[in-house]
């Protein structure tokens, strides 16, 4: 039950990280148009590698290392303030490296590109993972909504002109520095004093940085795309693809949530030796992240044409054909989102995890050249594709000798038949209904129930998990 709570906390956080300039994108794509989009997405890009530089893969150990030894009290304490020393030095490193950046090699937008600094700061004070470790969502979901619903509001007060795009970025960079600074106050209670002068943080510099390649890797499709676009095409492809990404990532984030969830949950079974418990949970959760996938890749994937420039605006009319491409990431980052997250992961096989990245990252790379020239952002899209299949499929093959493959794609063909006859009949409403609130929430309506249908018809395993959970809370 408690991972359950988890999963629909962190569910809620993820929407919310992601929603916040989501629910605006009407209103700013309109007002700031995809040139106005594009150079915030490509000067975040560009801060963003400083970010990932200064985090270095502490989030992730962090957390992995406080749900270790979350049952005591002084030796979680001692690690909490160990990483937090840690990850204050290596984003003060990271920010002296990105003034040099700025000095040298920025010589446009420079302006937005100081504004966007001001996540590497937030960067700094993040200690979220702590909480992540403790499996304690609640803390982090409540205090960020109040934060993300008075960025939002600002936004539509401040907001006015394609010359508000400062203030813009101003009032996102800030809503993440006040977001991570509340959480500060709920730490009095869970930690203890500890002298300064034991404090040991350069010992876990070594394995954040192991971490660190994994996690620098994995945001390449986050990042590079922009920063390729934005040189070999222009900053309108580069709004196009950052707001697609966009709707596919806030639809995605309703799947990922389990793999923050299951982290910790996972590592805590690992660390008490409970190995056929950690097989178990990997099979349910496969099982449910494809239920939610599938769905969701072939419904998207139906409405995007029209969905795209009614949402956005006529200056994104191509971004539909953008998010068509893309849909099939939701499955794939999906199923490695189990096979990385909650495995490879938290029982410290990072080395195959990082593997998998990197040849992803490569493959990314290496495709964004060929086909961003050719096709711009659709190559990008493409690219991105294709990649985070290579992804899933590497970690999938690094467990075979762990985990009984034929046991987690047995019961796909459920799903996908059951998703692939509800996107031929949302298609077909939506190329006979003209796009609206009410005609899209129809169509999900009617989409959700074809779906459901075709599981208990098919007799999908999740039906019997659904069932199972109902029992529980009765």
């Amino acid at each position: 039950m408690q991972v359950v709570k988890n999963y629909l906390y962190n569910v809620g956080y993820q929407l919310l990280v992601l929603f916040a300039p989501l629910v605006t994108v009407p209103y700013v794509s309109r007002v700031l148009g995809a040139h106005g989009v594009g150079i915030n997405s490509y000067t975040n890009s560009w801060v963003t590698f400083f970010l990932l530089l200064g985090q270095m893969g502490i989030a992730l150990y962090g957390n992995r290392e406080i749900a270790y030894n979350r049952n005591n009290k002084e030796t979680r304490s001692r690690i909490f303030w160990e990483i937090e020393v840690l990850q204050f030095m290596t984003i003060m490193f990271a920010y002296i490296l990105f003034v040099i950046f700025l000095y040298f090699f920025a010589h446009g937008y420079r302006e937005f590109f100081l504004i966007q600094s001001l996540l590497i700061i937030a960067g700094g004070l993040d200690v979220s993972w702590y909480f992540m470790g403790m499996e304690d969502f609640k803390k982090t979901v409540l205090r960020n909504m109040i934060i993300k619903v008075l960025s939002i509001a600002l936004i539509f007060t401040l907001v006015k002109t394609p010359d508000d795009l400062d203030i813009y970025i101003l009032l996102l960079a800030m809503s993440q520095v006040v977001g991570n600074l509340t959480l500060w106050p709920y730490l009095k209670s869970s930690l203890q004093f500890i002298k300064i002068k034991t404090l040991k943080p350069l010992k876990h510099f070594y394995p954040s940085l192991l971490l660190f390649i994994p996690t620098i890797t994995s945001q390449v499709y986050l990042v590079v795309n922009r920063i390729m676009l934005g040189r070999l095409a222009d900053t309108v492809a580069v709004g196009q693809f950052d707001y697609a990404d966009k709707i596919v990532k806030i639809v995605l984030a309703v799947v990922t949530a389990t793999g923050s969830v299951m982290l910790p949950h996972i590592a805590n079974k690992f660390a008490n030796g409970d190995v056929r418990g950690i097989r178990q949970s990997l099979y349910n959760s496969f099982d449910f992240v494809t239920s939610m996938a599938v769905p969701m890749m072939f419904g998207l994937a139906a409405v995007s044409n029209k969905f795209a420039p009614w949402f956005l605006g006529s200056d994104f009319g191509a971004t539909g054909k953008i998010i068509f491409i893309e849909t099939p990431i939701i499955v794939f980052i999906a199923w490695s989102n189990v096979s990385g997250t909650q495995y490879l992961m938290p029982v410290n096989r990072v080395k195959e995890f990082t593997a998998s990245v990197t040849i992803g990252a490569v493959v990314n790379v290496i495709l964004n050249i060929f086909l961003i020239e050719a096709y711009g952002a659709n190559g990008a899209a493409l690219a991105t594709t294709v990649s985070e299949f290579v992804v899933a499929a590497t970690q999938i093959y690094f467990i075979r000798t762990t985990i009984r493959r034929r046991e987690l794609f047995k019961n796909l063909w459920k799903y996908f038949l059951s998703g692939a006859i509800m996107s031929i009949v949302v298609y077909r409403f939506s190329s006979i209904m003209n796009m609206s609130i009410q005609n899209l929430v129809l169509q999900v309506i009617v989409g959700a129930m074809i779906y459901v249908a075709g599981l208990i018809l098919t007799k999908a395993p999740v039906i019997n998990q659904v069932k199972e959970f109902i029992k529980q809370r009765i």
